[in-house]
């Protein structure tokens, strides 16, 4: 039995169509939006460097995170206010997410980091071929995780207003 196939992602600027099947992650995750800074649950596309967002797993993806402008991928759960969050920087916008628990958060820090700095111009291949389009400024540093959320204002409390409410 064939699966159905995940319409493809048209860039609205552009109109260009991208592919979305075959991910190399994918699942959900909840996003602040960024207009009116309320938070959504989205299902994730990582393909190639580029992250894909839809409101489900079988619907056309309605927003794209070109992974190539990324500087950064790390936790945030002081910053996001949220249990499991992480954030994606771009010289231009931070996008603000958080997973389900901390070991899917674990698993997309790892997977968007890798795919940072596939695209990275210091990525090089057992072969010596330099990786990505290069350009972004990365370096192997990348996929570092911000260990200063390692703090005592973490708290099971039903009374922490920080987390999840």
């Amino acid at each position: 039995m064939s699966r159905l196939a995940r319409p493809p992602y048209i860039d609205t600027t552009t109109g260009i169509a991208y592919d979305t099947d075959k991910a190399e992650f994918e699942g959900y995750l909840t996003k602040q939006s960024m207009w009116l800074r309320d938070w959504r649950r989205r299902y994730f596309i990582l393909k190639g460097s580029r992250l894909f967002f839809a409101k489900t797993p079988y619907e056309a993806p309605h927003g794209m995170i070109d992974l190539s402008r990324c500087t950064t991928v790390k936790s945030a759960d002081l910053k996001a206010h949220k249990k499991h969050s992480f954030e994606i920087s771009t010289p231009d916008t931070t996008y603000l997410l958080y997973a389900d628990d901390e070991k899917a958060k674990d698993d997309w820090i790892g997977s968007v980091g890798r795919a940072i700095v596939r695209c990275s111009s210091t990525y090089v291949t057992k072969g010596g071929a330099q990786g990505g389009k290069g350009g972004n400024g990365n370096n192997l540093g990348t996929m570092n995780e911000d260990y200063d959320d390692d703090s005592s204002d973490y708290s099971n409390s039903s009374n922490n207003p920080y987390f999840n409410d």
